[in-house]
Parts: structure tokens; C-alpha cells; sequence
């Protein structure tokens, strides 16, 4: 059986807000690895990318995913979009538990995140376009992750949180 509750997906897509929603009904800690790594470099993430670039943050998710391990209850982990982009990562991350990759179509990001000055990744002349070919990118590398789907265009808190709860309670149960 796998423990913790793992989402995956773009910037943008909802899995600090959906991960903290779904903890409180499974009575599980809910941890948003970009707000622990923050926590332990005393910098926020656009800090640590201007003052120790990408390869340096993304050492940090690495290293983030290996403390996971040791955490013996399970949790809801809401990982940084571009955590699974490591083969490593993604070895981590099937260790660690159930992944639910929330997937959104480009247009949903970009009217979620086009006002938001905190994504380094975004901070480019065409900031949508950027955006499409980024998913483009990540979507085969997400699936390979992930051990569900859930569609979150059409964001109803509610039922997110029903989806993700049935799916996470067929795994627990073996089904």
C-alpha cells in the first residue's frame, strides 16, 4: 500500500488549494513542498532562483522528496510543478505514495496565473505562450508520474475533493 496522497501538475492548477481541502477530510498533514522548501532556505521561491538558480531549487525538491520518506504517517503532498521533471524525482515520487495529476488545459493557467508577479518561470514577454509549450512539455512526463487523472478545468472545490478522496480510498482499500 502506498501512503501519502501526492499532487502533481502545472503551476497553477490547484494542488496547494485542492491538497490542503482534501487533508482535513482524511485527517492527514498537508505539506506544499515550495512552502517547506521556503521554509528551510529562508527564501521564497523566487528568492532562491534569482540568487541560486533553477538547478539549485530543483536540488532542493529532490532533497525534499527523500525527507518525505522518512515521514512514517501518511500526507498530502502538494508538489512544485516542475518536481517530476527529474527522472530521480519521479522514482521518489512512486515510492511516496498514491500521485493524482491535476491536469488543466493552457487557458485555464493562464487566466488563473496571468496577474501573478510570484512565478519566476512566467516572468517572459509571452507569458501564455510560455505556458502552452511548458505543458506541452510536462503532460507525457506528468502521466508517466501519476497513477490517476483528474481533470480540474472546471473548478468545483467540492467535487474535486470527492474525485480525489474516491480515488485515493480505492487505493488504500487495494481495490
Amino acid at each position: 500500500m502506498k501512503s501519502h496522497l501526492i499532487l502533481i501538475g502545472y503551476m497553477g492548477s490547484g494542488k496547494s488549494t485542492l491538497g490542503c481541502a482534501v487533508s482535513y477530510p482524511l485527517q492527514q498533514c498537508f505539506i506544499d513542498t515550495d512552502k517547506w522548501i521556503e521554509q528551510k532556505e529562508g527564501l521564497t521561491v523566487s528568492e532562491i532562483f534569482a540568487t541560486h538558480g533553477e538547478a539549485y531549487f530543483r536540488q532542493k525538491e529532490t532533497d525534499c522528496l527523500k525527507a518525505m520518506l522518512l515521514e512514517c504517517a501518511p500526507r498530502v503532498l502538494a508538489l512544485g510543478g516542475g518536481t517530476p521533471l527529474r527522472a530521480e524525482n519521479r522514482e521518489l515520487i512512486k515510492k511516496l505514495g498514491f500521485t493524482v495529476y491535476l491536469k488543466a488545459e493552457p487557458d485555464t493557467i493562464y487566466e488563473r496565473l496571468k496577474d501573478d508577479t510570484t512565478r519566476p518561470l512566467l516572468q517572459c514577454d509571452n507569458p501564455r505562450e510560455r505556458i502552452r509549450l511548458m505543458i506541452a512539455e510536462r503532460d507525457p512526463i506528468y502521466r508517466e508520474a501519476a497513477d490517476f487523472i483528474l481533470r480540474v478545468d472546471d473548478w468545483d472545490l467540492r467535487r474535486l475533493v470527492n474525485e480525489l478522496q474516491e480515488a485515493y480510498g480505492h487505493e488504500i482499500a487495494g481495490d
